[in-house]
């Protein structure tokens, strides 16, 4: 009776106190500082601030600081306009012609090309910041990529928009109608690059709005939405004669760029990541910034 007594506390000992191998004793390896710096977390809405504000100005430093080579952005626009014919695709002056004919559509036109391109993009941003925190940082990756490669096309590619082209009959509808806002033509053409048509930022911007919104929206009406402002914006830049056909295609690349680098550097595209980031502290390079920020005045 002892015995068997002796044996099952043995047994119930054995049990309840499992052996630990020495793999399940070492703690778990710490994050290296890459594998950090590539997590999505919560985005701080200073240095979100602060980070637009700074991009927006090197981007309009470094795209008005290109040399504006009037002689070879001329021969450029021949060039894809003469592309275009072979192609059959010609249609920009048709549509620049009979757009301008309508004066209350051209002259929306005009407008819409002014503002939505900052408004609507601004817009964007602040959605998915505000719902969409886990999906934030890859959005943002996918739109300053986007811009930063077009850098690189106004650089190694002068570009007359149409309504600048010599003998071929555009309009430039801003100075026919006297629309105030666009930086393309009128007063303020002297405070932007009049030559760096390709690629149209116009598209690559609107698009990435339109596949975000219609990537993430959860009712029909807003993706609907979504595909149909990129859309708009096409017949826009063209009915006004700021783009060639072509010049929306070189958009179009720099957003494929941006979505690839991206989805390089999280591991999946903007929309297929977590709406709330698994890490709530701050970014990294945003805490460091923080730090920097709070240093005591020698």
């Amino acid at each position: 009776m002892g015995e068997t007594s002796v044996k099952t506390l043995e047994t119930r000992t054995d049990l309840s106190s499992p052996a630990v191998t020495g793999d399940e004793a070492r703690p778990a390896p710490e994050p290296t500082l890459l594998s950090r710096l590539r997590a999505p977390r919560r985005p701080r809405i200073w240095f979100e601030i602060l980070l637009i504000a700074v991009s927006y100005w090197v981007y309009s430093l470094i795209r008005n600081a290109v040399p504006e080579q009037k002689a070879a952005a001329l021969a450029n626009a021949d060039w894809i306009w003469n592309v275009e014919r072979s192609l059959g695709i010609a249609v920009e002056q048709t549509v620049n012609h009979a757009v301008n004919s309508v004066t209350w559509l051209v002259v929306g036109m005009n407008y819409y090309y002014a503002t939505l391109h900052f408004v609507v993009t601004i817009g964007v941003l602040v959605w998915i910041y505000r719902l969409h925190p886990g999906r934030y940082a890859a959005t943002r990756l996918v739109l300053f990529s986007t811009t930063g490669i077009a850098l690189v096309g106004y650089y190694l590619y002068p570009l007359a928009p149409p309504r600048l082209m010599n003998g071929q009959n555009f309009i430039d509808t801003v100075l026919v109608h006297q629309t105030w806002g666009s930086m393309a033509s009128g007063n303020l053409k002297n405070m932007s690059n009049q030559y760096a048509a390709m690629p149209s930022m116009h598209i690559g911007w609107s698009l990435w709005c339109g596949l975000t919104i219609f990537a993430v929206a959860s009712v029909p009406w807003a993706r609907v939405l979504g595909l149909l402002y990129p859309t708009t914006t096409l017949v826009v830049i063209v009915a006004t004669a700021n783009h060639f056909w072509l010049d929306a295609v070189g958009g179009m690349i720099c957003l494929a760029f941006g979505f690839a680098l991206s989805r390089a550097w999280y591991g999946a595209l903007p929309h297929r990541l977590p709406r709330h980031p698994a890490f709530p502290g701050p970014h990294p390079a945003a805490a460091l910034l923080g730090r920097f920020r709070r240093r005591p005045a020698l």
